[in-house]
């Protein structure tokens, strides 16, 4: 089940959680075996071998969670940028990089219980299920509060504060459905959004920025601007190792802009970017990128014209 992306809904009919920078992740535990998917139904069970431990959260029992793989900063925050030095995935890391990044699921749902199905319950009553969960035995496992009586905007306040991803309402009484639903809403504090890279900018060996694009309505790639902010130097030296390999002599967008130094790539990789707005023809302002997302990238599409976090 996927939010909507929107400004924070008025009314106490929703429960409001904290929105994570991280990698969305299916997990399922049986007999005591975790099986860690992506959201694209990758089995990344190697990339993140710690995550066994959350079968000491669940006993006897079998369960599939769903829920966001984090990482932490120093002070505490996810870091999608830390978390990606966990990449390439599918392979087990080396020990010293489990020991220097180690991860954490936030298990904000559950879909099923000793092989009984829960997205025909309601809201609550999953909450009360992940919430019967023995978290201290897993030790990488959180499941993060649900908040409710409180104003979304006030919390998307906090999180501004705090500097953290963002918050998302969840209606209360509300079914788990497959796909994107209106019965959550993400509200990030600044406005993301999934896009593909078409070209890239740099000296050998790592990147400085990159072109990103979006499908309209008619299938067609369309250049939505540049991103030239929020690359690590690891981000830098990953990026080009996946994109080099993808150079092209000819644009995948309908609209090629581009100036000295540039090289076209195969448009397969999808990343988030953070904006303030994006205005047609002139495209994203204040852009910076967040990290490569596993989604295919031909369900991405163009931003919203004018879009700005909180409904501004």
């Amino acid at each position: 089940m996927l939010a909507t992306l929107g400004p924070p809904p008025a009314g106490d009919d929703f429960a409001i959680e904290w929105k994570f920078d991280g990698q969305r992740a299916q997990v399922v535990v049986t007999g005591g075996e975790v099986i860690v998917f992506s959201r694209n139904g990758a089995d990344i069970t190697a990339t993140f071998p710690e995550l066994s431990s959350v079968s000491r959260a669940v006993g006897a029992r079998s369960v599939v969670l769903d829920g966001e793989i984090v990482a932490l900063d120093r002070d505490g925050r996810p870091s999608f940028s830390r978390l990606q030095q966990r990449w390439p995935q599918q392979r087990r890391p080396k020990p010293d990089l489990l020991r220097a990044v180690p991860v954490h699921l936030m298990a904000f749902d559950v879909i099923e219980v000793d092989g009984r199905g829960l997205t025909d319950e309601p809201y609550e009553s999953r909450r009360a299920v992940l919430e019967s969960l023995q978290v201290e035995a897993a030790g990488v496992l959180t499941v993060p509060k649900s908040f409710t009586g409180v104003p979304a905007a006030e919390m998307l306040e906090i999180a501004a504060n705090f500097r953290m991803e963002g918050v998302v309402a969840k209606k209360l009484g509300s079914r788990y459905r497959e796909g994107r639903s209106p019965w959550w809403v993400k509200t990030p504090v600044r406005q993301t959004q999934e896009l593909v890279v078409v070209a890239v900018l740099g000296p050998p060996g790592r990147v400085t920025s990159l072109m990103v694009a979006g499908h309209d309505q008619d299938g067609f790639l369309q250049s939505v601007g540049q991103v030239g902010t929020g690359f690590s130097a690891a981000m830098s030296r990953h990026l080009f190792e996946v994109l080099h390999p993808l150079e092209r002599n000819s644009p995948a967008v309908v609209n090629p802009v581009v100036g000295q130094g540039w090289r076209w790539v195969e448009p397969r990789f999808v990343g988030e970017v953070a904006f303030r707005e994006y205005l047609p023809g002139r495209g994203l302002r204040h852009a910076s990128w967040k990290g490569l997302r596993d989604v295919d990238p031909t369900l991405t599409a163009l931003p919203p014209h004018n879009a700005a976090p909180g409904g501004e």
